[in-house]
């Protein structure tokens, strides 16, 4: 891609077909805030747009077919469409699980793959996909982040939660909080801390200031409480100092969100799932969205699943999916505009 100052090209994908991805994604695509700052373009399916939009009472559907990004007009009010071909003939219903939904969200996240190693997407938006409805199709990989990370073979896919002007990471996730504990060691936080600083320079800032929430209560309370904070964790803050590395910490987890809010970090590694996540969807659950770095191009999803037990009936509300293709536009931007001044 050329090193100009243009406006990041945007696939959008439908998420499982079941769900409430095509009537959210349509309310995307009609955004005209999203057009202001993207060239965006949508990867699904003709029939479950079609379908979404008389749910919704659209009556002025103007639909662009593609078969290349390079086709797309990006204009509000016509919505650029580059179909997969998957499971064309698949009667899709509303809020269960199927096989062929399945396949056909898979491929859409597979197509934006494509075209972002190829340089011919900037960013990708994602809608919701539902992992018993992979499973079901036999797809090898859980979600979103491990689809992405497994085929762009990265090695470093970093998650980050964005609401507003909080930025958390997280140390670990998907595990029970004893084993979240057990994985608080200098070595992994360093190591953390090391790669949150190369992805937050790569799209533009200049010289991060991160702040790390202790594990324990009062940050264990010069041991009193749990010793984890002095035996790991402000070793590893000092280990990423010598580095260069503009870390602080660790803060009283009770009130380090708070300081991130206030600006005094540009974002927060929290130590484990909840702690970063009650955080950001207590402040504003309906614009907490889902960052991935570390890919080669951004990537952002919605903070929220398929539901099912509202697909189909035209209710389902896109702030959120609008919310996360609009932050992903920028960060895409200042990634650009970075590579534009270093010369990359």
């Amino acid at each position: 891609m050329s090193k100009n100052t243009r406006k990041p090209i945007m696939a959008v994908t439908m998420g499982d077909p079941a769900g409430i991805g095509p009537e959210i994604v349509l309310e995307t695509m009609q955004s005209e805030q999203i057009y202001d700052i993207c060239n965006p373009f949508l990867i699904g399916h003709r029939d479950s747009l079609e379908i979404a939009a008389k749910l919704r009472g659209v009556t002025d559907l103007n639909i662009n077919l593609i078969s290349e990004p390079e086709e797309a007009l990006f204009q509000h009010g016509t919505i650029d469409l580059l179909q997969t071909d998957v499971a064309n003939d698949a009667v899709i219903e509303f809020g269960t699980i199927q096989k062929d939904a399945a396949l056909r969200a898979y491929s859409y996240l597979v197509k934006s793959i494509e075209l972002g190693k190829q340089g011919r997407i900037d960013a990708v938006s994602t809608a919701p996909i539902n992992k018993a409805a992979l499973a079901l199709a036999e797809v090898p990989h859980i979600g979103h982040t491990e689809i992405y990370q497994a085929l762009t073979e990265s090695d470093h896919a970093l998650t980050m939660f964005n609401v507003h002007k909080l930025r958390v990471f997280f140390l670990s996730r998907h595990v029970s909080l004893r084993q979240a504990c057990d994985l608080v060691t200098r070595e992994r936080i360093l190591d953390y801390l090391t790669t949150i600083d190369a992805e937050l320079r790569g799209i533009g800032f200049e010289n991060p200031s991160i702040g790390v929430a202790a594990l324990n209560p009062h940050v264990g309370e010069g041991g009193m409480f749990g010793t984890e904070e002095i035996e790991h964790i402000a070793p590893a803050v000092r280990d990423a100092q010598a580095q260069g590395i503009n870390a602080h910490g660790p803060d009283s987890a009770d009130a380090i969100f708070a300081f991130n809010l206030d600006g005094h970090y540009d974002c927060i590694p929290s130590l484990y799932h909840d702690q970063g996540h009650i955080a950001c969807k207590t402040y504003d659950f309906p614009n907490a969205v889902t960052i991935t770095l570390g890919l080669p191009f951004m990537r952002s999803s919605v903070d929220h699943g398929t539901a099912f037990d509202i697909a189909g009936k035209g209710i389902a509300q896109g702030e959120s999916m609008i919310e996360a293709t609009r932050v992903a536009a920028l960060y895409s931007q200042m990634q650009l505009d970075h590579r534009e001044r270093v010369g990359a």
